[in-house]
């Protein structure tokens, strides 16, 4: 009992299984807000209209990573081990939001009458705004308290459009009962305006004013797009298969699948919010060399490993619980979530072996490793589906993470080998 009592003061001690807490707490309050957002929204626009918008805001959501051109993962490299360049940093995500949300913001708009029907492109421009200029602007502002390990900050600017959004959409729905898809993307635009002012305004009380110096972002402009498309890469490893399912006419198939896929989502979000809290530590150690982030990664290894296999474990036993929470219609997610459980792990393996590549300045590996697996996928997808359904999506699934931890494994410890028998 002691022991036990001991390792409990110590976890809350611990500054990174606090940090830790904050950002499982906030994402998984996120995924609460998300939801009741999206319920919301769709009972205050109706189908028609809601489709409308839904359309533009995807459209916009392809693009919308390249936004900041990396500028907050840049921050986070280079400040966490240089406090004093700061105000460089917070100029340089300024002038790439600013400077490339308007070069997207204006490609899109272009862009949306030629590949859209009529009343969605008619909303990208608000789309846009709403999502490659403020979305982006506070998820940049977020990174900075990341950066000072003021995860709390971090939370409450990551939740506060989301929050914002939905309170709206309550009170829009309240008093109008139903509005227009234009409306909304109004309305939408102006709340992540002030979300995104608040936020601004937060980093400048808490941490100073930026400065601005164009050499920051021609020295670090490659090194950003290299961040923002390996993003992009996890995207199409992410959801291809749910676009393909949809291509070949499987709207069932593509709903037993989607479901125990978003099931998986939640269930890695405590691997995801780990990564979020130990993100400035690796960057400081991956400054002393790839060694020190190596042996980091060994130590982050040997914590999260059991707790990821004892999610997969708990999801594999739970999976009968869907169709009694979600209805009959579910009753096949339980054994696509069971073929899915083991993933937890190998994401877990991935991401932080990733984010140690990232952290010592070797993000150009990652991205190889992250647009090979991309591939892979894209190959594997095009067989299994039209053979298997639901369940040749899985098993690409399952070979494509598993291939991304070998990879990314693989790597690492190739150049740690090979840095030692040449040092």
């Amino acid at each position: 009992m002691n022991f036990i009592r001991r390792e409990i003061r110590k976890l809350r001690t611990s500054a990174l299984a606090r940090n830790a807490g904050w950002m499982f707490a906030g994402q998984g309050t996120g995924v609460v807000l998300q939801a009741a957002y999206f319920v919301v929204l769709a009972r205050l626009l109706g189908a028609a209209q809601y489709g409308a918008f839904v359309g533009a805001f995807a459209f916009t959501a392809l693009v919308s990573q390249y936004s900041s051109l990396g500028s907050g993962l840049i921050l986070l490299r280079y400040v966490s081990v240089r406090r004093d360049a700061f105000p460089l940093y917070w100029g340089n995500i300024l002038i790439s939001v600013f400077g490339t949300s308007s070069v997207l913001i204006a490609a899109l708009g272009y862009a949306a009458p030629h590949l859209l029907n009529p009343s969605s492109a008619s909303l990208v421009v608000l789309a846009a705004i709403a999502n490659c200029l403020f979305g982006t602007l506070i998820e940049q502002t977020a990174r900075i308290f990341q950066c000072f390990q003021q995860m709390r900050v971090t939370v409450v600017l990551n939740l506060l459009t989301n929050c914002i959004r939905t309170l709206t959409a309550i009170g829009m729905l309240l008093s109008l009962h139903h509005a227009t898809a234009w409306q909304w993307a109004i309305a939408s635009t102006v709340v992540s305006g002030i979300a995104a002012a608040i936020a601004s305004g937060a980093v400048i009380v808490s941490h100073g004013r930026p400065k601005f110096a164009l050499n920051v972002f021609l020295k670090h402009g490659m090194e950003g797009l290299g961040f923002s498309f390996a993003a992009s890469t996890t995207t199409v490893y992410n959801d291809v298969d749910k676009t393909m399912l949809s291509h070949y006419g499987m709207n069932a198939a593509n709903g037993i699948y989607s479901m125990a896929y978003r099931v998986v989502d939640i269930a890695t979000i405590p691997i995801y919010s780990i990564r979020e809290a130990v993100y400035p530590k690796l960057f400081q150690h991956g400054k002393e060399g790839v060694a020190d982030a190596t042996e980091l990664s060994h130590r982050l290894l040997k914590r999260t490993v059991p707790f990821s296999l004892l999610i997969s474990i708990i999801m594999f036993l739970a999976a009968p619980l869907i169709p009694r929470f979600l209805g009959s219609g579910f009753s096949e997610s339980v054994l696509a979530l069971r073929w899915l459980s083991v993933i937890p792990v190998f994401r877990c393996v991935h991401i932080m072996i990733g984010s140690v590549l990232t952290g010592a300045g070797l993000q150009g590996y990652r991205t190889i490793a992250q647009v090979a697996v991309a591939l892979l996928n894209l190959i594997l997808n095009f067989w299994a589906i039209p053979h298997f359904g639901w369940l040749g999506a899985a098993w690409a699934s399952i070979i494509t993470d598993g291939a991304l931890c070998v990879f990314t494994w693989g790597i690492l410890h190739g150049i740690v080998l090979r840095r030692e028998a040449t040092s």
